[in-house]
């Protein structure tokens, strides 16, 4: 089964797959992205990773190149092409290859590239077990909800994560918890889920959302409300979210171990009920 690309509106073979160095995504990072995966050869959540798709490219004012319907379309057929059960697709759109000059160009259309690779998950011990995590200080710009291809803070907290041999980077600001470089973070403490409000200084992962909402129909209290450092640090359990990742257990932040040391009854209760829901 082949790993497919998809430039402006054609499958082309990987490795023919090229565009242009004048391109204002390769120039300046002037781009957005959107990383959707598949549960047997089903985009899951597919209408809200477009929708999130869409919100970020009009904050950055790139205009659509394909209505939500075109999209599905494309991710269908190349779904059909590559004909991998679990699939990671990743969608690109650039404001287009322009002279490099960094004002909007007068007249520019937008560059669309899409990739459909086959995604391996997590190895089943390490859900079991749980993952570890340094905290690092949060970098990034003022607009962390817009999904940019901008991410060189999160390669440095991710490279700041691989030499410290943990699994997972956490953003820290003014001492407070924001979101780890390829997650959201959640907490509990005394039986109630606390993460991150929605807002600039977060990407609200659309498996967060849903994670929520599974929390909310358990009966778990839900609070969307500044963490602390030290909160995290005394929480009975702490959890990450996110597309690839579903909901993964953190056992040991910056050295301290994370209640008893073993993911805790409500972070595998929701990864139940996340298994059940895409089972």
């Amino acid at each position: 089964m082949p790993d497919i690309a998809f430039i402006n509106g054609r499958f082309i073979p990987w490795q023919d797959a090229t565009v242009s160095i004048d391109d204002r995504g390769f120039q300046f990072g002037d781009a957005v992205y959107e990383v959707i995966r598949t549960y047997r050869g089903t985009p899951f959540q597919l209408g809200a990773h477009l929708a999130r798709l869409e919100r970020s490219a009009k904050e950055l004012l790139i205009s659509r190149p394909y209505s939500r319907a075109q999209w599905m379309q494309w991710i269908n057929h190349g779904l059909s092409l590559a004909g991998y059960q679990e699939a990671k697709i990743y969608i690109q759109i650039t404001r287009g290859v322009a002279p490099r000059e960094h004002s909007f160009p007068s007249e520019s259309r937008p560059t669309v590239v899409m990739t459909i690779k086959e995604l391996h998950g997590l190895p089943t011990e390490m859900r079991q077990t749980g993952v570890t995590a340094c905290t690092c200080e949060d970098l990034r710009w003022g607009r962390c909800d817009i999904k940019s291809v901008n991410l060189l803070a999160n390669v440095l907290a991710r490279e700041e994560a691989r030499k410290a041999r943990v699994f997972e980077a956490i953003f820290v600001r003014e001492g407070l918890v924001m979101e780890g470089a390829l997650s959201n973070v959640m907490a509990v403490q005394d039986g109630v889920v606390m993460t991150a409000p929605e807002g600039p200084r977060i990407l609200s992962g659309v498996t967060r959302t849903v994670v929520l909402d599974l929390a909310k129909k358990e009966d778990i209290p839900v609070e969307e409300r500044p963490i602390s450092l030290d909160a995290l640090y005394s929480a009975d359990e702490v959890f990450l979210t996110g597309t690839t990742l579903e909901v993964l257990g953190v056992v040991q932040i910056d050295g301290k171990i994370i209640g008893s040391g073993q993911p805790g009854l409500i972070t595998r209760t929701l990864a139940a009920r996340w298994a059940l829901l895409t089972g």
